[in-house]
């Protein structure tokens, strides 16, 4: 069902960055929209084992790297192992946002939010934040769209 599901609603791809005060992590994510225009406000869903999830919730910020096209090996590098036991961070090149969260030198686009609701919906939370900051980090690139078989392969379901 979720193959049939992602064809038919086309998303873009993402990392999800947080720092603490001791800790940074990220993660690729495809469930991101915009919700209002004033205050400019994004939501994020996040499964609450994911441990970035803890970490939004201790820091009160959170930033999305929109990533681009070709950038797949990045997807990939913060969405199939945990942060709980790799530095995701280690080998990449990032600087900060306004509030200290890492923004990914291989976005295009990023945009630091302030945590500001968490609602928990069906096996996710969703992440309410107002953005705080944003940067465009490359004027002409196209979105990388997520296609299932593009991460998944086409016989897993």
């Amino acid at each position: 069902m979720q193959e049939v599901i992602t064809r038919a609603i086309s998303t873009g791809v993402y990392v999800i960055t947080v720092r603490t005060r001791d800790r940074i992590n990220g993660m690729t994510a495809a469930w991101v929209m915009q919700l209002s225009f004033n205050p400019a406000m994004i939501a994020v869903s996040i499964a609450p084992a994911r441990y970035t999830h803890d970490l939004i919730k201790e820091s009160g910020y959170f930033c999305v790297n929109a990533l681009p096209k070709g950038t797949e090996d990045v997807a990939r590098h913060f969405g199939f192992k945990t942060g709980r036991k790799t530095d995701k961070f280690k080998g990449i090149t990032y600087t900060n946002a306004l509030n200290g969260s890492p923004v990914l030198d291989s976005a295009y686009i990023y945009l630091e939010c302030k945590l500001a609701h968490v609602y928990e919906i069906g096996d996710h939370s969703l992440f309410l934040g107002s953005i705080v900051d944003i940067g465009e980090l490359k004027k002409d690139a196209e979105p990388l769209i997520f296609r299932w078989e593009s991460f998944f392969g086409k016989d897993k379901k």
